[in-house]
């Protein structure tokens, strides 16, 4: 144990480990030497390849010692007129060109994300707020700067706030929940979510009538789950009244399963007025639901573009940002 204790023993017990590749990555080679490989290899001429590396031509030959010194090989052979790589050379010349274009890649990367027209941005919004502001933000981004990815999740408020404190998102378009500490988040209010009920087309309640809330509590509902502020303001809307809650429901976050229970049953959904206008309209879904028309309105608390305090946004992200925040106008 004491051998190992010692840096050269380390050193070397490392260095007999056949095929790892680390002495070669340890070993003092930089992407100036990979510049002058990769310049021999086009040129010919070590002056040339000077000329390129704007260095003197001793400067030249030195460099490309180092490497033979480094390497324990020979990599070129001087001919009478110029050099040629050797098998060795001509390896290391291939990898180099490799390694060289990964590091212009990176530069371009980080440019195009310093600049915006590049990169990742991770985004997370509640329905309505994400048909009627993140959609068309997302649009004139991919318009203006096809490079840049971006991946959205549409969940409730409770899974996007926990979310974004993980960091697997950049911001959300979202509430933030009453078991947080909103002292964690920086938060600006950017719109009201108003909600309607829908139905099949061809539903007893869809007659074009006005419809009290008593008419819909024999019916089966499709409900997300008991937190959400959508289902807190509807039951809101029972209690107000002194209407029992409807006994039979269904608890779902998925927009697609309310749907299909919706158009496959008598039940009712409360769902964003942004999702039923998509639904129905030529450009949207064109689906066969319809809303009723009720006696009674359905407000949801205001929604909010949230980040975590004192998180930079990224150049991407901020862009996709303030895309949103003149959506909001």
């Amino acid at each position: 144990m004491a051998a190992l204790r010692d840096p050269d023993a380390i050193s070397v017990a490392y260095e007999k480990i056949p095929g790892d590749g680390e002495p070669l990555l340890r070993s003092g080679l930089s992407l100036r030497h990979m510049r002058m490989i990769a310049a021999l290899d086009d040129h010919g001429r070590v002056s040339a390849a000077a000329q390129v590396m704007n260095i003197s031509q001793p400067a030249a030959s030195r460099m490309i010692a180092e490497m033979e010194a480094v390497l324990a090989v020979k990599l070129c052979e001087r001919l009478p007129r110029g050099v040629t790589l050797t098998p060795y050379g001509q390896a290391l010349a291939r990898r180099a060109r490799s390694i060289l274009l990964e590091m212009r890649e990176a530069d371009r990367e980080i440019l195009e994300l310093k600049a915006g027209k590049g990169g990742s941005v991770f985004l997370g919004a509640v329905t309505a707020p994400a048909i009627e502001l993140a959609v068309p933000a997302i649009r004139e981004i991919r318009r203006l700067y096809p490079r840049i990815e971006i991946t959205m999740q549409v969940e409730t408020s409770n899974v996007l706030a926990r979310e974004l404190i993980a960091s697997r998102h950049d911001f959300i378009i979202a509430r933030i929940p009453d078991d947080l500490n909103p002292r964690l988040f920086e938060s600006r209010v950017i719109g009201i979510e108003k909600a309607c009920l829908i139905v099949r087309r061809g539903h007893p309640l869809a007659s074009g009538k006005m419809v009290g809330l008593e008419e819909t509590a024999a019916y089966d509902w499709v409900f997300q789950s008991g937190g959400s502020p959508l289902r807190q303001a509807m039951e809101s809307n029972f209690l107000n009244r002194n209407i029992p809650l409807p006994d039979r429901i269904l608890n779902t976050s998925s927009l697609l399963l309310t749907l299909v229970m919706v158009a496959q049953s008598d039940a009712i959904a409360p769902v964003s007025v942004q999702v039923a206008k998509f639904i129905q309209s030529a450009d949207g879904l064109a689906g066969a639901i319809d809303v009723v028309h009720t006696e009674f309105d359905i407000e949801v608390r205001p929604y909010s573009l949230i980040t975590v305090k004192n998180r930079v946004l990224s150049p991407a992200a901020k862009m996709l940002h303030d895309f949103i925040l003149r959506e909001v106008g």
